[in-house]
């Protein structure tokens, strides 16, 4: 009997390992994935980085068509959260895709443009890059620094919905099939921590936009 229990609790011990090992990969080793996902991305920032009247007629920071999916959008800056905040925005809302980082939803608005600039991203996991967003507070900053500029959002207001409730990422949160007339903005993420039985949202809208200026030496 004292062999069988000896089993049993060494059984025990081992398992117990290699859950905590499970979840110490899910929690910390995902995110060595996504910071090399990140640095591609923000690579890809910096090289669509073009002059005014460059080859193709790309505008400085505009890309010619859609983004492709997987491909790099912006970068993303919270300042509530510290200076190192800062996630290069994927196109795409799909599990490949956030494992890379936030995420823009195809078809939803780009940054500063009229509509609804929709974001999702993990809460846990792959660095995580939503886990803080429950801390929004009306009025904090959002910023997004696209090709073109750098657009200030301002929080407006939170809630917790349904998986199901699309209505949060249309062009007028809330209001599906209405006519957006504002540039508006709007993160979405798993609630509660560790849980996805909903959805924690963050509404913006934009405050104010910076444009780049032309690097020197560019065609005017």
């Amino acid at each position: 009997m004292r062999a069988v229990l000896r089993a049993l609790g060494d059984l025990s011990v081992t398992a117990g390992l290699i859950i905590l090992l499970f979840y110490a990969y899910l929690l910390w080793g995902t995110g060595s994935y996504t910071a090399g996902q990140q640095e591609l991305l923000r690579r890809e920032l910096l090289a669509q980085d073009v002059s005014p009247g460059g080859e193709g007629g790309e505008r400085r920071g505009e890309p010619v068509g859609p983004i492709r999916l997987g491909g790099a959008v912006a970068m993303l800056a919270i300042p509530r959260f510290g200076d190192d905040y800062r996630y290069a925005i994927v196109e795409g809302v799909d599990h490949d895709r956030l494992r890379m980082g936030p995420g823009h939803y195809p078809g939803t608005a780009m940054p500063g443009k009229i509509g609804n600039f929709v974001l999702s991203g993990h809460r846990t996991t792959y660095a995580a890059p939503f886990n803080r967003i429950d801390e929004l507070r009306r009025g904090d900053p959002i910023l997004i620094d696209a090709r073109e500029a750098r657009y200030t959002y301002r929080v407006t207001g939170k809630r917790v919905v349904d998986p199901a409730e699309i209505g949060v990422v249309a062009p007028v949160p809330g209001r599906p099939g209405h006519t957006p007339t504002r540039a508006l903005i709007t993160l979405s993420t798993c609630h509660p921590e560790y849980s996805a039985a909903q959805r924690l949202i963050v509404f913006g809208e934009l405050e104010g936009r910076e444009d780049r200026p032309a690097r020197p030496g560019a065609a005017p």
